[in-house]
C-alpha cells in the first residue's frame, strides 16, 4: 500500500527537486537538461539515487553533473515567548 503525500511528510519526506545535465547522444558538445522532483528521505536521498541508477542504465544521454535541492515541507511551527499582554477595550 502506497503512502499518501501527507504521510509521507508527516514520516520525514521532504521534496527534492534534481536538475540532470547530460549529453546529447548523437552530438557530444551539447548539453540538455532534464528536471526531476519527488518525495525523498535526506540525507541518503534513496528515490535520487535510485533515478540515477536507472537513467546510467538506461538513458542513452551520459550525465554530465546534476544539481540537486531538498525541502522539508513540514517544520516544526515558529513560537515565540510572549512576557507580557496588553490589553485593549
Amino acid at each position: 500500500m502506497q503512502m499518501t503525500e501527507t504521510e509521507m511528510l508527516l514520516r520525514g519526506y521532504g521534496l527534492t527537486t534534481a536538475e540532470f545535465f547530460y549529453r546529447m547522444p548523437d552530438h557530444i558538445h551539447v548539453l540538455n537538461s532534464f528536471v526531476w522532483q519527488d518525495y525523498d528521505l535526506a540525507p541518503d536521498h534513496p528515490k535520487l539515487f535510485d533515478f540515477i541508477d536507472f537513467w546510467k542504465r538506461e538513458i542513452d544521454g551520459p550525465l554530465h553533473s546534476v544539481q540537486f535541492t531538498h525541502r522539508k515541507l513540514v517544520a516544526p511551527g515558529e513560537w515565540r515567548n510572549v512576557v507580557g499582554e496588553f490589553t485593549y477595550h
